[in-house]
């Protein structure tokens, strides 16, 4: 047997891919455990990636990106945060990205700032490199303030992943809390990596980006949302130049580029309105809230497509295996926390499956 690397027993094997496996061997269950729309990526977005292939483009590109997206995604963040970054860096979805900056920022030893809950990679990538993940705990209304931020930041504080709208949470940090945590960290010297892969998802109130208040925010968005695009793995860096100078050096030898075709797809993508999608989860978000309010203590997420239940007794793992034997397949809430009093619900299905759900999850409390 190979004799295996320490950091890889430091690593957990995926909670939500534990779950999405067991749905593909159940007959129709309600899947509320992926984080993955169920609509179609536009057909504009297809038959640009469909042009490219046919056309040729299908070798490599230079590692940092195609420069066409590059300057298309700059002008995206003018466009829809009025902030120009110094930079931009096409990476293999989101979580290649992540993967890079991680690497590039922080070394063992240096303490990681994670409000929780958390996206699953956010621990496990601090933890991959050494680092020491330290959590900040946002129950119950899941909000990073100036407050709740400083009691965490101590003289090894290297950097802050933030995330909103959030997974798994659905929160989305308003504009003055967003001046706290930027004001701390310029004061202590924190770099704050800012996760907006859910930026369209806002439904009460415009997004807001840290970047209004923090100049020097590294920003990482994608595709892989708001047009579908999961399987396809393109996303994007934003940030100063010697950063992602750096991670172009890491791309070289690990990713190498995001797929040629998929990046003329994000071209089309940025100019793609996906405003009706949009609307229709907000339908879901209210339906799914209104039919769990009463047996639940849930706070009405403002964006993304998750809600994030309070379970009213007993332990999200016995919460979860009771709603999967019934054939409701959700995530416990330890998978995204250091807690284990939530859990975690998708609302990316059918307004049948919805509703569905929602009865099934009622009658377990």
């Amino acid at each position: 047997m190979a004799r295996l690397a320490r950091r890889t027993r430091e690593i957990d094997i995926s909670g939500i891919r534990k779950v999405f496996d067991l749905a593909g061997a159940m007959e129709n269950p309600v899947n509320f455990s992926i984080g993955q729309p169920d609509f179609d990526v536009p057909e504009a977005v297809k038959e640009a990636a469909i042009e490219a292939i046919r056309g040729g483009f299908n070798k490599y590109t230079v590692t940092q990106g195609i420069a066409e997206l590059r300057e298309r995604v700059k002008r995206h963040c003018r466009t829809t945060r009025n902030w120009e970054p110094e930079e931009v860096f096409i990476t293999a979805g989101v979580s290649g990205g992540l993967l890079l900056l991680t690497l590039a920022l922080v070394d063992a030893g240096d303490e990681v700032i994670i409000p929780d809950p958390y996206f699953v990679s956010y621990k496990q990538l601090t933890k991959l490199v050494g680092a020491k993940p330290v959590f900040v705990d946002t129950y119950p209304d899941f909000r990073l303030t100036g407050e709740r931020l400083e009691k965490a930041i101590t003289r090894k504080s290297k950097l802050l992943f933030l995330n909103s709208p959030a997974n798994p949470t659905g929160a989305v940090y308003g504009s003055e809390d967003l001046k706290e945590v930027a004001e701390l960290c310029r004061k202590h010297h924190i770099t704050v990596v800012s996760d907006e892969i859910y930026d369209a998802f806002s439904y009460d109130e415009p997004f807001v980006s840290i970047t209004r208040h923090l100049e020097e925010t590294v920003l990482l968005g994608g595709f892989s949302k708001s047009w579908g695009m999961t399987g396809w793995r393109l996303g994007y860096v934003c940030g100063a130049k010697d950063l992602l100078q750096e991670m172009l050096k890491l791309q070289q030898f690990s990713f190498v580029n995001a797929p040629s075709m998929v990046q003329k797809a994000g071209l089309a993508a940025l100019d793609t309105d996906v405003s009706a999608h949009i609307a229709d989860y907000k339908r879901r978000r209210d339906l799914v809230y209104e039919g769990l309010k009463e047996k639940f203590e849930i706070t009405k997420p403002g964006g993304a497509f998750y809600v994030f239940p309070k379970i009213p007794k007993g332990t999200d793992q016995e919460f979860a295996e009771r709603a999967i034997r019934r054939k409701c397949l959700v995530i416990p809430g330890s998978v995204f926390s250091e807690r284990n009093t939530h859990f975690r619900l998708s609302y990316a299905t059918s307004v049948e499956q919805i509703k569905r759900g929602v009865e099934i999850l009622n009658s377990l409390v």
